[in-house]
């Protein structure tokens, strides 16, 4: 994902030079609210680990009036969606941040997280908060803002921080940051602290008593340690009476955070610790931008994502995004969709709140024992679909005379091939089926299997379990099949572009011509010769199961013994007929 707009030149407001700390220190904080003891916390409130919270990130940066975060710099528009209208869309008026506020408290929003630019060079020496950068002036008037709501009696979200660290390597300094050093952590701590001193504590979002933070992508800064936020945690509490941050890394973080969320939930579900969930994306107005468009299905990819969320929910939901119209993320209402994604956010915050969990949906692959997909220049999919995306690149080609599908080299490092698979065909909220892959046995490769699971030790809460098995490939160079038993499958869209499952490859070029998975089972029907029934076995290759039979499901007997040479066997049981009822089960025998 492109993430957010992070080149500096987007930084506006003016930004004065020569005023960096010095390795003394750092400067005096941009707002009042400092020095807290704990008297100051009085009418604060906070949610617990248990509670159920739905956050969102708000961006605050545009303003009309001097086309800021509104039209690029050749005066064409910057937004691919937009706002209900232009009037007053500034983050200097109280008016549209109260709107803002009022429409995510509509939402079911309890948690804003102002998207926050501010860093040590941003700030322009002696001048007021409300004539500094939008970094600054923004937050003085969403205050205002939530004071007045508040007054009213409303009950809008609370405040916590999206501590946007692009500006750790894109600043009007010029500076990349290294938070392994002195230097480092004092840029960062004073990062935050400048937010929260902006912010009366009586408006803070807080878990246990501490105000929310997350933290954006690692990548921007030259390095990183733990260091950081234990320095982040001691400094806080001495400046804000004794209180420390409720520290939310987003994945790519290297430290112990107290949650963990992954970036990219427009793009399909992600739930390391906290989920995102977005509602589609399309970054078309951004120049320079490779394209890249992920439907919004009139909603329906929203709702799907929800609704896979709520069959296995953590406690906090992160919604990407409020208002980034750049992006195509936004769910407030907007000039292209109205309020239809405010109205549908909130159908399922009350579903969450209510623990509610939706029944898996019925289509054509409901009860099937077999999907499948072809792979060649058009995929034939059968309930299985192949999912192109940037580190899971491939292209079609004929090797040995078969239409096939090889991985490609991509920026990303990684090589893999992504599939999803039909939601009618997921039965329950854990699932054993095997995965058979038709490969092509070339040289110097291996692979296996990477499957959304429900070992919450594996990366992203189970959505990358591996499979123990591997194949190394041997250079016989024909075509061979190895099968892959997934157990205790949750296949909740978790991977990369709501993927299933994934093929890692390791190695030189690998090429796939078909991928079947199959739901070890029987199914039964009467033969159409009469002679019997013709009862059909599925299950994994090379596996074999042991079939018996009942005709009151008290007393079993051995009907027969079958090693899989196919992910589907016939039998036909030339007895039944003679029974006024007749039942099968299967198990599988120890390899």
């Amino acid at each position: 994902m492109g993430g957010f707009l992070c080149c500096a030149g987007l930084l506006d407001g003016g930004a004065a030079a020569g005023v960096i700390p010095g390795p003394e220190g750092i400067l005096p904080p941009i707002g009042p609210y400092i020095g807290l003891e704990p008297g100051d916390f009085s009418g604060s409130q906070s949610y617990t680990p248990e509670d159920k919270v739905v956050t969102t990130s708000y961006f605050y940066w545009y303003d009309v009036y001097t086309d800021g975060h509104v039209r690029n710099t050749d005066g064409s528009d910057a937004l691919t969606d937009h706002p209900t209208t232009l009037t007053g869309f500034s983050y200097r008026s109280r008016s549209w941040h109260r709107s803002q506020l009022r429409q995510m408290k509509d939402a079911g929003i309890d948690v804003l997280l102002p998207v926050y630019w501010g860093a040590p060079s941003e700030r322009v020496a002696d001048k007021p908060l409300k004539q500094q950068s939008w970094n600054y002036a923004g937050i003085a008037y969403l205050v205002e803002a939530r004071d007045e709501l508040v007054a009213e009696g409303e009950h809008p979200p609370r405040i916590g921080l999206f501590y946007d660290t692009s500006t750790l390597q894109f600043n009007a300094e010029g500076r990349h940051i290294d938070l392994t050093t002195d230097f480092g952590r004092r840029w960062f701590y004073e990062s935050v602290r400048d937010f929260f001193s902006m912010v009366p504590p009586r408006h803070w979002a807080m878990i246990d008593g501490r105000p929310i933070v997350f933290l954006y992508s690692s990548s921007f800064a030259l390095k990183h340690d733990q260091s950081c936020l234990d320095y982040l945690s001691r400094e806080f509490a001495r400046d804000f009476g004794g209180r420390t941050p409720y520290v939310v890394a987003e994945i790519s973080w290297n430290v112990r955070a107290d949650n963990v969320y992954a970036w990219g939930g427009a793009l399909g579900l992600k739930n390391p610790g906290v989920a995102s969930i977005g509602p589609g994306y399309d970054h078309s107005a951004v120049p320079g931008r490779t394209a890249l468009v992920v439907p919004r299905e009139d909603g329906g990819f929203f709702a799907r994502n929800w609704e896979a969320f709520l069959r296995r929910p953590s406690n906090l939901v992160t919604i990407e995004t409020w208002n980034e119209y750049h992006e195509g993320t936004d769910i407030g209402a907007s000039a292209e969709y109205g309020s239809t994604y405010i109205k549908l956010n909130r159908k399922y915050v009350d579903w969450f709140k209510q623990g509610y969990v939706p029944p898996i949906p019925k289509g054509p692959y409901t009860g099937a024992r077999c999907l499948s997909v072809t792979l060649r220049e058009t995929n034939q999919e059968n309930g299985l679909r192949q999912i192109e995306w940037a580190d899971g690149v491939t292209a079609a080609e004929t090797v040995a005379g078969s239409p096939a599908r090889g991985v490609q080299d991509t920026v990303h490092g990684g090589r893999y091939i992504y599939f999803r698979i039909d939601d009618s065909f997921k039965w329950a909220a854990k699932m054993d089926v095997a995965v058979v892959v038709e490969y092509y046995d070339s040289e110097d490769a291996s692979f296996r299997m990477e499957f959304d699971g429900s070992d919450l030790n594996a990366p992203f809460r189970g959505a990358y379990t591996a499979t123990s098995k591997g194949v190394v490939l041997r250079g016989s160079r024909v075509w061979k099949t190895a099968a892959f038993p997934l157990k205790d499958a949750v296949f909740a869209n978790a991977q990369n572009g709501g993927a299933d499952f994934r093929i890692q490859v390791t190695g030189a070029r690998f090429w796939v011509r078909s991928v079947r998975m199959v739901r070890p089972g029987l199914e039964a029907s009467t033969d159409t010769t009469g002679h019997g029934l013709r009862v059909m076995l599925h299950g994994e290759p090379d596996q074999s199961y042991t079939v018996e039979s009942s005709s009151d499901l008290k007393s079993w007997t051995l009907f027969t013994r079958v090693r899989m040479q196919a992910c589907s066997e016939p039998l036909m049981d030339a007895r039944a007929g003679t029974f006024a009822h007749r039942w099968y089960r299967i198990r599988p025998e120890l390899r």
